[in-house]
């Protein structure tokens, strides 16, 4: 039973620390919208929406007053609307009228983010999976909170390598077209997945998976500073007592976040879906898995042991949270983006950290190379290989892994990139250019590995 004395415990985290609740995301199905006709399936989803979520934002805020916790974010993730809209949508511009209804929305109800103009494509796309995909230039373009997610491959599938080919393009298209009209670089919103879970609160990847119930909370939890500040008592300590000292950490930030979504679903009258004990960072001093690394006797995250040190925190992290909560679901892991963690940002400024030192990490944490900026010139096909090789590491290794590539027009490497808020800004980091334009265009799907056939 979780009580008022273990969130006691927790003040001093919550106020010199940075612990808090990173996101109470509702997961709303929107199967039962479906429609023929494009108005009526637009008014079903925003009444089905708003119904639902519409004390969302004022319940979080209740809550955070009530027990003294910092809930940054209220989130909506929906049905993948590749799905939802396929009946009724005939063009791109039908969906990108569904996006600006999701967005519309999404900003009545007073959330942060939006996700699930999504599309599970991982052993091949239908005709409405492929107009939602190359209308999402213009979705992220048109809309100021909707998120974008697409779902390439799975240990059980393979990789769908002409949906990643297409989006080698889609990302540049996408970032061109944000550029013209000088609005924020849509390529922040957009995640490309191996092995997408269905239940993650964590934008902008997030969706509600067609296994899911009807109405769902999940919540994110963050602490990446109570964390580095509970390693600064172990100066020289052995591994051991890292790893314990992590675990029991990682313990107390998750019975916190079991307690918000407790409570959110009883004001609420909605049912707890699962706590994700990922370690998420923000621009925020303090607030960085690169200084955790670092606090580990790293001089910079990217430096050798790195990778090593990674496993160790991801590990523990998970192994705390598992005891703490039933329910542990979504990534729960250690994010790495460069934007949104002043560490990485210096480490990568500094030269410690290379694109190809964050693809090695990716094998031991959460999602994947996350928000990273690179020259506006790179190409389709590169952006497309790099995005494949990320989705390798996904299907081979049984986990999820991801891509949020931001190609930057008219930046090179060693320029910076703004994205303001939590997104932070972002160094232009090189890309290897020799070409995988051969390899990309073949077309067809990668085959699963050996190990997927678990029948």
């Amino acid at each position: 039973m979780i009580n008022i004395y273990e969130v006691a415990e927790t003040n001093d985290m919550i106020e010199k620390e940075n612990l808090d609740v990173r996101t109470i995301t509702m997961g709303i199905s929107l199967l039962d919208c479906i429609d023929s006709d494009p108005d009526r399936l637009c008014t079903n989803i925003r009444d089905k929406i708003y119904r639902c979520a519409k004390d969302l934002v004022k319940t979080g805020e209740e809550i955070s007053k009530d027990f003294g916790i910092p809930i940054v974010n209220k989130r909506i993730s929906v049905t993948p609307i590749a799905l939802i809209g396929g009946s009724a949508c005939k063009t791109s511009a039908d969906y990108v009228k569904i996006a600006k209804t999701l967005d519309a929305v999404a900003s009545e109800c007073g959330v942060n983010f939006l996700g699930g103009y999504s599309a599970l494509v991982s052993k091949g796309m239908t005709p409405a999976d492929e107009l939602l995909i190359r209308s999402i230039p213009e979705a992220l373009t048109e809309t100021n909170v909707l998120c974008s997610s697409v779902n390439l491959g799975s240990t059980k599938t393979g990789i769908n390598m002409d949906a990643v080919r297409l989006l080698g393009s889609i990302v540049k298209e996408t970032a061109e077209l944000s550029e013209q009209k000088k609005v924020l670089n849509g390529c922040s919103k957009l995640v490309v997945f191996c092995n997408a879970p269905d239940d993650n609160p964590f934008m902008a990847g997030a969706f509600h998976g067609v296994t899911e119930g009807d109405v769902v909370l999940n919540v994110g939890v963050s602490g990446p500073g109570v964390v580095k500040h509970a390693l600064e008592a172990c100066h020289g300590a052995d591994f051991e007592t890292l790893s314990e000292t992590i675990k029991k950490t990682a313990f107390k930030v998750t019975r916190v976040g079991q307690m918000v979504a407790k409570e959110a679903s009883k004001r609420l009258g909605y049912p707890f879906g699962i706590v994700d004990l990922s370690l998420a960072p923000t621009p925020a001093i303090g607030d960085s898995v690169a200084d955790i690394l670092c606090e580990m006797g790293l001089e910079y995250a990217g430096a050798p042991g790195t990778t090593a040190a990674l496993a160790m925190l991801n590990d523990q992290v998970k192994k705390g949270g598992l005891m703490a909560s039933s329910y542990v679901g979504g990534l729960s892991g250690a994010f790495i983006p460069v934007s949104e963690d002043q560490g990485m940002i210096n480490a990568a400024k500094a030269g410690a950290l290379t694109l190809e030192k964050l693809e090695a990490m990716t094998c031991v944490c959460s999602v994947g190379l996350d928000m990273i900026a690179i020259p506006g010139d790179t190409k389709e096909t590169t952006i497309a290989g790099i995005i494949a090789d990320e989705m390798a590491l996904g299907m081979v290794n049984q986990k999820t892994t991801a891509c949020r590539l931001i190609p930057c027009p008219g930046k090179k490497v060693g320029d910076k990139a703004e994205f303001g808020g939590l997104l932070g800004y972002a160094p232009i980091m090189p890309v290897n250019n020799f070409s995988c334009d051969e390899f990309v265009n073949r077309g067809g799907r990668i085959p699963a590995p050996v190990h997927s056939f678990k029948n």
